[in-house]
């Protein structure tokens, strides 16, 4: 993938094998990894995750897509954004996003998440796409309403953190309800 610009100066391209220190200026912070099952990242961990990344590329049919995001201001990867196509047969993907906290509240989210959604659905013709999230993380759940995604559930005991079971809420959205912007 060449840049693809979401705004004047973040962008989308392709994760690559030395991104790994940007990443984990992010993926070792506890803020960052506080409502996931993952993290503080160690070094290790970090360098795991880009590489079982660029791995996940080689696959045919390729089924999962991350895609680093840049600010050409700084060139630095600032987070990730990724689809994962969970079934061929049912057209149907899976979204997820993460950031540096310095550019939270900033509505990059919104323009990572639309971008991952127009992808889905104009690029690997999905008929169907989810996302999940903490119920206590709110800021994720305004992300996912405003890319037009629609509260569907909550999956109990869907992850398995450090202290125990986490719910997840579900969101979704199907290709007829989508925009296409």
């Amino acid at each position: 993938m060449e840049r693809k610009y979401l705004s004047t100066h973040i962008y989308f391209r392709n994760l690559r094998k030395e991104d790994w220190k940007d990443v984990h200026d992010y993926a070792s912070l506890e803020s960052v990894s506080e409502f996931q099952s993952w993290g503080p990242n160690h070094v290790n961990d970090t360098i795991a995750y880009v590489e079982d990344a660029l791995n996940a590329a080689k696959v045919i049919p390729k089924s999962r897509y991350v895609h680093a995001l840049v600010d050409e201001r700084v060139d630095k990867v600032i987070g990730a954004g990724e689809i994962i196509i969970n079934s061929f047969t049912n057209r149907a993907g899976e979204v997820g996003y993460i950031l540096h906290p310095d550019y939270w509240g900033k509505g990059i989210g919104t323009l990572v998440g639309k971008a991952l959604v127009n992808k889905g659905f104009s690029e690997l013709k999905l008929h169907r796409i989810s996302a999940t999230c903490h119920p206590q993380n709110i800021s994720s759940q305004k992300v996912l309403i405003k890319i037009g995604m629609t509260l569907e559930g909550r999956i109990r005991h869907h992850m398995k953190l450090n202290e125990g079971w986490r719910d997840s809420l579900l969101y979704g959205i199907l290709e007829n309800e989508w925009t296409g912007g």
